[in-house]
């Protein structure tokens, strides 16, 4: 199930300017704008700014930005779930994951993570998917916002809340495996039962299991 995407932007109040929330954005837009250097959570910016150019480009692929001026100072992405992931045992071509968001430090505390949510979710083509996100503390940047384990995940699970997914029981592994760690969930209106259905036999492989 693969939907034409329809492209959104709005512009937010930052200090002295405006910055501009937009997106789906193209690989050549990706390509075309700077990136900043503080966005270094997953891999070297370069490399990040290449991944989400090869993101943007897949047919599913959604990548939505936050931008000052000319460069990407925040994104969000959304794919099909990784092969190596349980989530892609469900036999279901409308489940997309929330891969990776990301802002950069300086950025931090202008809501942009919540604001680049909200704008994914004025795509109407968002109705007809299961969006998921898988959270683990062990990816958080505790030393960075000098948080505990449980007030970031109140505050990750607030932005969350900006994009209408919200918390989903699992028996997964690795998310069992602490506490803090967690599975977010939004269905679209248009999901079939069927497709819920499916989705929670994935959530809980082990139900029948004593």
């Amino acid at each position: 199930m693969i939907h034409k995407k329809t492209y959104f932007s709005r512009e937010i109040p930052y200090k002295d300017r405006s910055l501009l929330i937009e997106g789906p954005i193209s690989g050549q837009k990706i390509h075309e704008y700077d990136f900043h250097e503080g966005l270094v959570a997953f891999r070297p910016p370069k490399e990040q700014k290449k991944a989400l150019i090869g993101i943007a480009d897949l047919p599913e692929g959604r990548i939505n930005a936050a931008v000052d001026g000319d460069m990407i100072v925040g994104y969000v992405t959304f794919v099909y779930p990784d092969p190596l992931e349980r989530w892609s045992e469900a036999n279901l071509d409308n489940l997309l994951e929330l891969g990776a968001i990301e802002i950069a430090p300086e950025y931090r505390g202008a809501k942009l993570g919540s604001n680049l949510l909200e704008l994914s979710m004025l795509d109407d083509a968002m109705e007809d998917y299961i969006i998921i996100t898988t959270e683990y503390y062990w990816h958080w940047d505790l030393k960075g916002s000098g948080l505990s384990i449980w007030d970031y995940r109140k505050v990750m699970e607030k932005m969350m809340n900006a994009g209408g997914l919200e918390w989903m029981a699992t028996d997964d592994p690795e998310i069992s495996s602490h506490p803090a760690n967690c599975l977010m969930v939004r269905i679209g209106e248009r999901v079939s039962h069927n497709n819920v259905f499916e989705f929670d036999a994935v959530r809980f492989t082990n139900r029948f299991m004593f």
